[in-house]
């Protein structure tokens, strides 16, 4: 209980503030649009580039670490996409847009301000190991496959599929950020005192302002559409992804900070980057936008319940 309190209850109540202000009429829609586009775009970018900027890049990126976490994210994206083809009976491209609900976590919003908060900030590095992965890998895999599906239906070759992916990536600003981490880490190249310190101005504001604006964008997503499919994808996200990599984790001998940060955050809920992932295709808008409440409110309990398996 101690840890709830502690640990989660803060955190969510920083999301249940940015919920109640916009519900309440007290913060606009566009003012979330433009609390997020700052955090989207400029401070999370900015926080990810000055984490992995300082990474110890050989002790960070450890393999075990990356195969417990990215082998669960992938059984919830083939997971996903079988149940839904062959469980609710959903179209290829639907299918895909669901299982990338299972593939893609809350690692930044969610995942690093738990783990800060269960464990304190030296606790973080395997978190950003993991962040500097997940955007690249995860939009890799989902853009792959729904560009082959809607290649095939049409009957076009894939010529064009390394560039679509490419261009979709790289016009992420968060990719972008950790791009720049790695060059600045494996160049050596450091920064002026006042810029660092600009840099870090910047980050401070990144996970407080993130959450109340995930509030506010939350009280958007009305809950409808198939329920037994969005309880599917909040078990995935919830329980699936996170068993996997607990028990890879401990099959590969990860470190007790290594096992905290990978289940932890396999543990968070789906991110708002499924439902634009949905949206961008116009594939299971309703499914992606729900699973992400739903499983954000219930993932109050399951990390307390995760956070009591770990050591």
């Amino acid at each position: 209980m101690q840890a709830l309190i502690d640990v989660i209850l803060p955190v969510f109540l920083v999301i249940g503030a940015g919920y109640a202000a916009v519900w309440r009429g007290w913060f606009s829609n566009d003012a979330v649009d433009g609390l997020m586009k700052f955090t989207q775009n400029f401070a999370l970018p900015c926080l990810l580039f000055r984490a992995i900027w300082q990474l110890d890049l050989g002790q960070s990126f450890d393999i075990a670490l990356l195969g417990s976490f990215y082998a669960g994210a992938l059984a919830g994206f083939c997971a996903g996409y079988l149940g839904a083809r062959y469980l609710f009976g959903r179209d290829i491209e639907d299918s895909i847009a669901i299982g990338f609900c299972g593939l893609f976590s809350n690692s930044l919003m969610l995942g690093l301000a738990i783990t800060e908060r269960a464990y304190g900030a030296s606790a973080l590095e395997a978190n950003y190991a993991i962040v500097a992965v997940h955007a690249p890998f995860c939009y890799a895999v989902g853009i792959t496959a729904m560009e082959v599906a809607r290649a095939r239906g049409r009957g076009e070759g894939l010529a064009r599929l390394p560039m679509t992916v490419g261009r979709a990536m790289f016009s992420n600003a968060l990719i972008l950020g950790i791009a720049l981490g790695f060059a600045f880490n494996l160049g050596g190249i450091g920064l002026p005192g006042p810029a660092a310190e600009a840099i870090d101005m910047m980050v401070r504001t990144a996970l407080p302002c993130a959450l109340f604006g995930l509030g506010g964008i939350l009280y958007r997503y009305r809950p409808e559409g198939d329920l037994r499919v969005i309880a599917f994808v909040c078990a995935l996200s919830l329980i699936l992804h996170p068993a996997i990599t607990y028990l890879l984790g401990r099959s590969t001998g990860l470190t007790s900070a290594e096992m905290r940060s990978a289940v932890l955050t396999a543990s968070m809920a789906p991110g708002v980057n499924t439902y634009l992932f949905a949206n961008m295709y116009g594939r299971a808008k309703r499914v992606a936008a729900s699973a992400v409440l739903i499983s954000t409110a219930l993932s109050i309990v399951t990390i307390w319940g995760w956070l009591h398996l770990l050591p």
